[in-house]
């Protein structure tokens, strides 16, 4: 399953390093004032959807655009075609394609694929993970200050209480730095590959989460939501980390005020 994931993952990353800096205006809409959709996420997500169907007939699909909505009992697939289309639609090459077999709740493979950065992350929790054919783990970083973190924002922000804005202001000023690449899939890699010490955002959907936080899991980091529980794949919000920091940085952001 993982090598038919790598496969499908990158066949995708083909279809929109095709497409990137490309684009034209007809083909970019928008689903609301910031969140944007292209013929290219469309296009990959139905390469994707018609692949795994071809693999694995028995196995449900949920993906982002809608090619597939079946997140039931049994092992589902679940699909973003083009994390991080922002970055893509102004011509930044920090887009992925994101897959993670889900089954029981809880992601058992995942692949993160980034075709213009040429990185291709992939891992299931007790098999390790790895960067192409190199494995990977989270970092040792033991200490707040000296960490490296990543974060990202709701596109309706101006409309949320939890906007995430007071913890990027309050982390910011006790780690090293504070980064914001605009792809969740791309930023929970990065915990993965050790590049980032932690993550953590709030408004996700399963897609843009499933298959970056396989890979944390194979590669010996840790997740919980918000509250420190389980309900991060369905529950919107997610913090992930090496581990070692994983509590100090949940005691540092601010109590869920909606969510």
């Amino acid at each position: 399953m993982i090598d038919t994931a790598l496969e499908v993952a990158r066949e995708a990353g083909d279809l929109l390093l095709e497409r990137f800096g490309r684009l034209t205006g007809a083909e970019i809409a928008r689903k609301g004032p910031r969140d944007l959709v292209t013929a290219a996420d469309r296009d990959a997500e139905a390469l994707i959807a018609r692949r795994l169907r071809e693999a694995f007939p028995d196995h449900g699909l949920l993906a982002e655009e809608g090619a597939g909505a079946d997140h039931g009992d049994g092992p589902v697939w679940v699909v973003d075609p083009l994390d991080g289309t922002t970055n893509f639609v102004h011509g930044i090459p920090a887009f992925c394609v994101s897959l993670a077999l889900v089954e029981g709740g809880r992601p058992v493979l995942g692949v993160v694929h980034a075709p213009a950065l040429r990185q291709t992350f992939w891992g299931a929790p007790g098999q390790g993970a790895y960067e192409g054919d190199r494995p990977i783990s989270v970092s040792v970083t033991p200490m707040l200050s000296e960490a490296l973190v990543a974060t990202g924002f709701a596109y309706d922000i101006d409309r949320l209480a939890d906007d995430n804005l007071d913890n990027l202001a309050h982390l910011a000023r006790r780690t090293r730095g504070v980064r914001r690449i605009g792809s969740a899939a791309l930023d929970l890699a990065y915990v993965a590959s050790g590049r980032f010490d932690a993550y953590w955002e709030l408004y996700l959907h399963p897609w843009d989460v499933a298959g970056g936080a396989a890979i944390v899991l194979a590669a010996g980091g840790r997740i919980t939501d918000f509250r420190g529980g389980d309900d991060w794949l369905f529950g919107k919000h997610l913090i992930a980390s090496n581990g070692m920091l994983h509590d100090e940085v949940r005691r540092n952001l601010q109590p869920l005020k909606n969510l």
